[in-house]
């Protein structure tokens, strides 16, 4: 799909209730939609994912995607976290920092702080 078809299709998802995030290949256009979540790589047309047959980073590209879902403290936020596109060693994520970040994220906040 492309990235305009699922940015819309996100914000009618996220209008009732359910959080969304996007992997992205086109930073204008995603905040040009409105996106409610996004992860941003300047990778290849059809590789929001990473390379074939690189499960490591193909990994760590839903890791960040699910990071930001549970770390997200409003919609409408873009990450980039800079992974380069043939150039870069990837190892397996921590997957366990995201039921920590789930954690906080779902506990009250103080009103005072």
């Amino acid at each position: 799909m492309c990235n305009r078809s699922v940015g819309l299709i996100a914000r009618v998802v996220e209008a009732v209730g359910i959080a969304t995030v996007s992997i992205s290949l086109a930073k204008e256009l995603t905040l040009a939609v409105g996106v409610p979540r996004s992860v941003f790589v300047k990778w290849p047309l059809g590789h929001p994912l990473g390379e074939p047959h690189h499960a490591a980073q193909q990994r760590t590209m839903l890791f960040a995607a699910l990071h930001l879902l549970a770390a997200a403290e409003r919609g409408g936020e873009m990450v980039e976290p800079g992974y380069r596109w043939k150039r870069e060693t990837y190892g397996e994520p921590e997957w366990s920092q995201l039921t920590a970040v789930a954690t906080r994220s779902q506990e009250p906040k103080d009103p005072d702080a």
